[in-house]
């Protein structure tokens, strides 16, 4: 085909499959072909510190099966690596672009993207269109009954229940429809190293999670068992469909998993309408704590050598996979922010470098839920117990001394960095402080 033939695009983000894919789905049925696309945005690339970053890996890795699947029916995936609107700049001069399909992104930085390259293709009267695509429900759909957004997640997550139906759940049927793919010789994928980028040896977990929802509830609290899913990699980048997950969580009678999706989505619904809570408490009374802000403290607990096992285990799990289970990450992270009096945004900050499954909205959510800054009612006095945590969900210290061996030798261990009860009553009185004034 040359530039005269007319062409929808569709813009891969978030959303890397060809499955049950919304905005893919209403490009295909366009009526032209479609060229998928992906950009490798230097304006994100350029910000990471670790040039061997497990996410970029993992995307690419998608990204070429993508392509592999793409070829078998006749196509492939136009990869560009650059900034978006300089992407757009060279793809309008090469083809008769009539139409541009993509998926709602919903974090700052993206929105205001999207708002730049819809802007910039409508010079060229070319539509920007995009759907939802990685919640059952976006920004405006489950609200109360005066129109405004839930700020406490039990009402929301009532109201979700109550407006689920079967229509929510439903796959796109993308398959019926490949036949409509730009046909093409395979275009070539920039390197990893073009990029600026090595590739990590990080192992990525597998879409696997439909038998471990079945005792999740049980199970899901003890971070020495395969309790948890490891989904969430997936869920950022899309690799697995919103829809399958949720459909699967439903058929089960107990909920709990279905509403950990829940929580997500409330978060995703939170950091839309109150962009602010990004760097900014979701109560401001709360940006008014002086935070003690130790650097020593801040790199012991980041090293996880802070003489809390529980803690130290946490993110020494997490600096080595890149993942940590979720009821220790309320734990390190409480004691980040509570323990140490430590602005919980540092915390955020190191989570968002070294997370497989950085989403920006739950871990924002989770962090100022810890601190006590978030849409809880009343919450700045819950502040957990290092050391009751760890006999409560590690009794038999497996977790502990799989990542901090040398808790076995009392010798070799650090002691505590700070007293708990000492860092509990400074905690309460500065909060009180800042919550006074």
């Amino acid at each position: 085909m040359d530039k005269q033939s007319p062409v929808s695009v569709f813009w891969f983000r978030r959303d890397l499959r060809l499955d049950d894919n919304a905005g893919l789905y209403h490009a295909l049925k366009s009526g032209n072909p479609v060229l998928p696309i992906f950009i490798f945005d230097k304006a994100i690339l350029d910000q990471l510190e670790d040039k061997d970053d497990a996410r970029v890996t993992f995307i690419y890795q998608a990204i070429e099966e993508l392509d592999k699947e793409l070829r078998q029916h006749g196509s492939s995936l136009l990869v560009i690596y650059d900034k978006p609107e300089h992407a757009w700049d060279k793809l309008l001069k090469e083809y008769d672009v009539k139409a541009v399909y993509t998926n709602h992104d919903y974090e700052p930085y993206a929105k205001k993207r999207d708002e730049a390259i819809s802007a910039q293709l409508k010079k060229h009267d070319i539509t920007f269109n995009t759907y939802k695509d990685q919640v059952i429900f976006d920004r405006d759909e489950v609200t109360k009954d005066d129109g405004k957004p839930y700020t406490v997640y039990t009402p929301y997550m009532r109201k979700w229940h109550q407006k689920l139906t079967p229509f929510y759940l439903k796959a796109y049927p993308n398959r019926k429809y490949f036949k409509n793919f730009y046909q093409t010789k395979a275009f070539l994928l920039p390197s990893l190293k073009q990029m600026g980028f090595g590739k990590s040896d990080r192992e990525f977990p597998k879409i696997d999670y439909k038998e471990l929802i079945t005792d999740y509830a049980e199970k899901r609290d003890f971070p020495a068992i395969k309790g948890t899913t490891h989904i969430g990699l997936h869920l950022r980048f899309g690799t697995v469909s919103i829809r399958e997950l949720a459909r699967t969580a439903n058929g089960h009678k107990e909920k709990t998993w279905l509403n950990e999706l829940i929580w997500r989505e409330f978060y995703m619904m939170i950091l839309y309408h109150f962009p602010h809570t990004a760097d900014q408490a979701f109560r401001p009374e709360y940006d008014r704590i002086k935070w003690v802000n130790d650097e020593k403290q801040f790199e012991a607990w980041c090293k996880g050598e802070t003489g809390y096992p529980l803690v130290d285990a946490g993110m020494r799990e997490l600096n080595e996979t890149g993942y940590m289970h979720n009821r220790v990450r309320m734990v390190v992270a409480s004691f980040l922010s509570k323990d140490l009096l430590i602005d919980w945004r540092w915390g955020e900050r190191y989570f968002a470098r070294k997370l497989l499954d950085y989403e920006m909205a739950s871990n924002v959510g989770g962090w100022q839920w810890s601190a006590g800054s978030g849409t809880d009612a009343a919450p700045y006095f819950r502040i957990f117990n290092p050391e009751s945590q760890m006999k409560k969900f590690d009794p038999k210290l497996e977790y502990v001394k799989k990542w901090v061996p040398e808790y076995a030798d009392f010798s070799k261990y650090p002691k505590p960095i700070v007293d708990h009860a000492f860092a509990r009553d400074r905690c309460l009185k500065a909060f009180k402080e800042a919550l006074a004034r």
